[in-house]
């Protein structure tokens, strides 16, 4: 019995530790559940979480969705909505509860259409087709108009409807395609190249439909639709009438709108806002053409008071008097300069004529030169005793020979 009592204090547990065992236990036999159910309970609060109960007509169990996950809804969650929920269980020790950590969620009986939707929106989009800058601005006065749609729904006659009340200069071209079911998608896109075809061109390219489920509106989700709206040379406008979910359609084309007559409102403008418009512009240009009047016609007066338009002639005469006084002042400058220069110019010539040499042989000087080369003879020791010599006057030479040289530093 002692040994009994031994073994038993020995394995005694505290409540965190059998706590932390059925919590290793538990999470690690469901790291991985897809559980469907019905939302009860929901409440989110300021940060974002969202709280639950996921329940079925025999059991319940608490559920948290985590402010990142719950920020990727496409939908509201709301009390009695029957969802498919993916997540791990997790047990909260404080309170010695468990349970479902949600990691994505989606509304009962859509989930294999929403998990496909997403991928493919994934896929368009790393290929750039939902990209805002290859978006194109509409005309803002269309002349021609094509839409792509069901001839016999309600969306014709309300894009109608309103395009005639707006803007009656618009030639609109209907080209027939089933919008749900079988075969809806090849007529869509068939329409849409059709569209693309018509020669001349056309202004605008409207594809769309009323409203419906998201089974209705899934057309406009395939593929083939998408790349075709994408590729369309003309401006296109996704009109899929259904607010809430945002199709692909919608992200490829130029100018999304929320339904058939948003899509007129968009394409065509309003004839009231444009002769309204048009009446400001008239008033705005009328007050511009009076301001401008008003200042030319003061400036104007105030040119016609200034001197030289009341006396035009004065600036003339003044000028003319100037003029006088400037080649009167000419003259006088230009005879001044004259006589300065020919007074310099005397003296000038007194100088050159002082240092000219015929000026020395008129003194009685005279210029004796070799005969034979004409040098210039500077000294008795020049010259030998019947050499040719030529005595240059200041009228006349003279030839002689060389009879006797005398060197006066000797005889001195």
């Amino acid at each position: 019995m002692r040994s009994a009592a031994t073994t038993t204090v020995q394995q005694t547990l505290t409540v965190a530790q059998l706590t932390a065992q059925i919590k290793d236990s538990l999470e690690g036999g469901f790291p991985n559940v897809w559980v469907t159910g019905e939302i009860s309970n929901f409440s989110r609060p300021q940060s974002g979480h969202a709280y639950f109960t996921l329940k079925d007509d025999q059991a319940q169990i608490r559920a948290v969705m985590w402010r990142s996950a719950a920020a990727r809804l496409k939908f509201e969650m709301a009390d009695g909505l029957d969802v498919i929920c993916h997540g791990h269980l997790d047990v909260y020790a404080p309170r010695g509860s468990y349970q479902l950590v949600v990691d994505e969620l989606q509304p009962k009986g859509l989930g294999a259409l929403e998990l496909a939707l997403r991928k493919l929106r994934e896929k368009l989009s790393a290929e750039g087709l939902f990209d805002p800058a290859r978006k194109r601005a509409l005309p803002m006065f269309p002349r021609r108009v094509a839409f792509v749609t069901s001839p016999t729904g309600a969306a014709v006659h309300d894009f109608l409807q309103v395009l005639r009340r707006r803007w009656r200069g618009v030639d609109v071209l209907i080209i027939p395609a089933r919008v749900q079911g079988e075969g809806a998608t090849q007529e869509i896109v068939n329409g849409i190249r059709l569209a693309n075809r018509i020669e001349p061109r056309l202004d605008v390219l409207v594809v769309g439909r009323g409203g419906g489920s998201l089974e209705d509106l899934w057309s406009f989700n395939e593929e083939a639709v998408v790349r075709a709206i994408a590729a369309s040379r003309v401006p296109t406008v996704s009109a899929v009438g259904h607010e809430i979910d945002v199709t692909l359609s919608d992200l490829a084309a130029d100018v999304r709108a929320l339904t058939p007559s948003e899509a007129a409102e968009r394409i065509a403008p309003a004839a009231e806002e444009i002769g309204a418009r048009v009446r400001a512009y008239q008033h705005r240009l009328r007050h511009a053409a009076q301001r401008r009047v008003a200042w030319l016609r003061a400036r104007y007066d105030g040119l016609a008071s200034q001197r030289t338009f009341r006396r035009p002639f004065d600036l003339v005469h003044e000028r003319s008097r100037r003029l006088d006084e400037l080649e009167a002042h000419g003259h006088r400058s230009m005879h001044r300069l004259m006589h300065e220069g020919e007074s310099r110019l005397a003296r000038l010539a007194g100088k050159i004529e002082s240092l000219s040499p015929l000026a020395v042989l008129a003194r009685g000087y005279t210029i004796t030169q070799n005969a034979a080369n004409r040098a210039v003879v500077r000294e008795a020791a020049q010259l030998k005793v019947g050499q040719s010599i030529v005595t240059r006057f200041v009228r006349g030479n003279v030839f002689s020979t060389v009879e006797r040289i005398e060197d006066l530093d000797r005889q001195g």
